[in-house]
């Protein structure tokens, strides 16, 4: 195990350990990224929490380092059942450069997400499927009306973000049709 990876051992799942220190390490050494990215599969639950937690912090500033992952990150990381996982890969997911084939397997997967037991997964994957959407038109005939129901029946956290997440997609869509 790498010495980055030990800094994420420890405690339990209520904390994210010292991952706000792995996200600056990384920040400063791109070349880390494969071993925090890799701790999303570890076998302790906990590394791959915090890894996931680290990864995202650290691609929502510098999404470039993903890219090379995209596949790994679809394929065998999204499979992992583990919810601090899931939501972590929803917010992931819209960040990719991704071609009709990948499109459509990340709309399969955050589809799945919708069905965890957990809300924060649910809205993550509210969330990243407004993203898509709103970077491809052709993508709003089956987001809106889905997160239109979701927003009426889900958790208080999905309602309230459904609400600003139509909004979002309805002045969008305005603005698109006033061209």
């Amino acid at each position: 195990m790498s010495d980055i990876l030990d800094k994420l051992k420890g405690g339990d799942r209520r904390s994210i350990g010292r991952s706000e220190e792995v996200v600056k390490q990384v920040w400063e050494r791109p070349e880390l990224f494969p071993s925090v990215f890799h701790g999303m599969l570890h076998r302790d639950p906990l590394i791959r929490m915090r890894s996931a937690d680290a990864i995202e912090k650290v691609t929502a500033k510098r999404a470039d380092l993903l890219q090379p992952y995209k596949a790994t990150l679809i394929h065998k990381v999204a499979a992992v059942k583990q919810q601090e996982v899931r939501w972590h890969v929803a917010q992931m997911l819209p960040r990719l450069c991704l071609d009709p084939g990948e499109e459509k397997t990340a709309l399969s997967i955050l589809m799945d997400y919708l069905e965890d037991a957990s809300s924060i997964v649910k809205t993550s994957s509210m969330q990243a499927l407004a993203d898509l959407a709103l970077r491809n038109f052709d993508l709003r005939p089956r987001v809106i009306p889905l997160l239109e129901h979701l927003t009426r029946v889900g958790s208080p956290a999905m309602r309230s973000r459904g609400r600003r997440l139509l909004a979002q997609l309805m002045k969008s869509t305005d603005a698109i049709r006033q061209k």
